[in-house]
């Protein structure tokens, strides 16, 4: 008899989960600001200097370095509670794959799956490698791309807050840390070849690139600045999104960099090239270069870290908007090729 009431309590949970209406495109947006206040400088500092910490030795693509940064990364979303697509959270990348890597490369992976429309998928990503130790110098890759892997893993963080006070998104999201940036784009080439999701269900990408510091273009009193770069090539919706997520924040969004042909060539510097390639709309998050890119002083002690708040807060507002609109972006422009 036990039993058989217990079937009955189960069966009638099941149904009612089944029956709890779908959260409003309203309501979503109603508690952005909420969500995006919870965005923490602490956090994004504390995992900064662990990940551009000497034990990690430089991260440099397939060393022992990089390996102990993508370790601290999955353990990280592990304790989360956020568990990796399929289970796992290591995109292995074969040794010998590319001539210019010789140990094993992983793309790290976080995910949460979609509530109504789990079958697309947004993929924010950063590359967790850098330069390694050259020259008996280590080169800690702080802001790059140390700032954009904890600026993800924060994203994640308040996603999954979200998520567990009845808010989960309503498309699937890829937190994707990506290898061999530094070596030319390849962890994010490898995804792109073997996409653990299909590109055609792949609605956007957000890729964040050095977003902790100031360049020479800027100074203290216009230091408030974000790059953004690529929203506009590929959709009109794209580039509105990324907009409408500045509403609150009022960072000045500086677009000098948008545009294939900047002698720069920064749209294609970056991994979300890989993915606007394949039609998939795509914005790259960049603060520029400074006197510390690939050099040994790019140390976590020289980050803005209110700044790198701000930043990390624009790409929670675009992903949140992103995640849970009733459409998903429209291509309604032209492919740039490199």
């Amino acid at each position: 008899m036990r039993q058989f009431l217990f079937a009955i309590a189960l069966a009638a949970t099941l149904v009612s989960c089944d029956s709890i209406e779908p959260i409003s495109q309203a309501k979503y947006e109603k508690n952005l600001i909420k969500y995006s206040d919870k965005i923490s400088e602490a956090e994004l500092k504390k995992n900064l200097y662990i990940i551009a910490g000497t034990e990690m030795e430089g991260r440099n693509a397939g060393s022992e370095g990089e390996i102990k940064a993508g370790n601290y990364i999955s353990n990280y979303y592990k304790e989360l509670g956020i568990s990796g697509p399929n289970g796992n959270y290591f995109q292995l990348i074969p040794a010998g794959t590319f001539s210019k890597v010789s140990g094993q490369m992983r793309n790290v992976m976080g995910f949460i799956k979609g509530s109504e429309k789990p079958d697309e998928v947004l993929v924010i990503s950063a590359h967790y490698d850098h330069e390694g130790i050259k020259n008996g110098k280590l080169y800690a890759g702080a802001d790059d791309d140390g700032s954009g892997t904890v600026g993800v893993m924060e994203v994640a963080r308040v996603f999954r807050e979200a998520e567990k006070n009845g808010f989960r998104p309503k498309r699937s999201i890829l937190f994707l840390h990506v290898s061999g940036e530094e070596k030319g784009l390849l962890g994010s080439k490898y995804y792109s070849d073997h996409p653990i999701f299909p590109l055609t269900n792949t609605v956007a990408n957000i890729n964040i690139d050095m977003i902790g510091r100031i360049d020479y273009e800027h100074n203290a009193s216009t230091r408030d600045f974000l790059y953004v770069i690529g929203s506009n090539m590929l959709s009109t919706d794209l580039y509105n999104t990324v907009k409408k997520a500045n509403e609150s924040l009022k960072i000045n969004l500086d677009y000098r960099y948008d545009d294939p042909n900047d002698p720069n060539r920064f749209y294609y510097r970056s991994d979300h090239y890989n993915f606007a390639k394949h039609n998939i709309p795509s914005v790259f998050f960049f603060n520029g270069v400074h006197d510390d890119y690939h050099q040994p002083g790019d140390t976590p002690d020289k980050i803005e870290y209110d700044l790198l708040k701000r930043r990390t807060q624009l790409t929670f507002n675009a992903a949140w908007l992103l995640a849970n609109a009733e459409n998903r972006p429209v291509v309604d422009k032209t492919s740039t090729t490199n």
